[in-house]
């Protein structure tokens, strides 16, 4: 079922999007974002992102037997930077997302452990001004699976950055959640059209599974 009309897919169409990309042989799972102050809606920048917490531990799960690295990202700032970054005037409730908060802390309910690694971000991308490309780089990975929150905005950042960093993307579209089904939908379909192929959860585990 079209998600915009047929006359948009015709020109997406036209326009030659939406072509699958070549998956790797070592595939990297990067979390974004799926932190208390990101799946408790109790914050101000928070949701209900329960079932999303549930599949991308089911990922996670499966790629620890398959030695396929994850990556965990989170955002926080400091006092002197809740005053300076230029985003937080734009976007007021995320300065609950403070360092030394719970807001900034893991869900729990991920197999998250401190032998992970672990990013701290300032921006939406999981990229910028941080050490992901790097990190990618020296575990050989060939391919970046990416989950968490939100799809509208660091996902979709995330996304892009990792095309442009030269990998091919995934998305399992049960590990991605965002506070409204409309900006989730929309960057859902950007995403397969544009910057990497959204999958189920069932295929990105069955990827990762047959990693030899």
């Amino acid at each position: 079922m079209s998600l915009h009309g047929s006359e948009t897919d015709a020109t997406y169409d036209r326009a030659g999007f939406g072509s699958p990309v070549r998956r790797g042989e070592r595939p990297a799972i990067v979390v974004v974002d799926l932190t208390k102050g990101f799946t408790d809606p109790a914050y101000p920048t928070g949701a209900d992102l329960t079932e999303v917490v549930a599949a991308t531990s089911q990922l996670v799960a499966a790629a620890g037997p398959a030695g396929v690295p994850v990556v965990y990202t989170t955002i926080g700032y400091t006092r002197a930077e809740l005053d300076t970054v230029v985003w937080l005037d734009k976007a007021p409730g995320m300065r609950a997302l403070a360092i030394g908060s719970e807001a900034v802390e893991i869900d729990d309910r991920l197999p998250f452990t401190d032998a992970d690694h672990l990013i701290v971000k300032k921006g939406a991308s999981g990229f910028f001004g941080t050490g992901l490309a790097s990190l990618l780089a020296s575990t050989g990975a060939d391919t970046v699976i990416v989950c968490g929150a939100t799809t509208s905005g660091c996902v979709r950042a995330t996304v892009v950055d990792a095309l442009q960093c030269g990998y091919p993307v995934l998305v399992p579209r049960e590990c991605v959640g965002d506070r409204a089904d409309g900006p989730a939908e929309a960057n859902l379909f950007d995403i397969q059209a544009k910057y990497g192929d959204v999958i189920s959860l069932a295929d990105a585990i069955a990827y990762v599974g047959g990693v030899k």
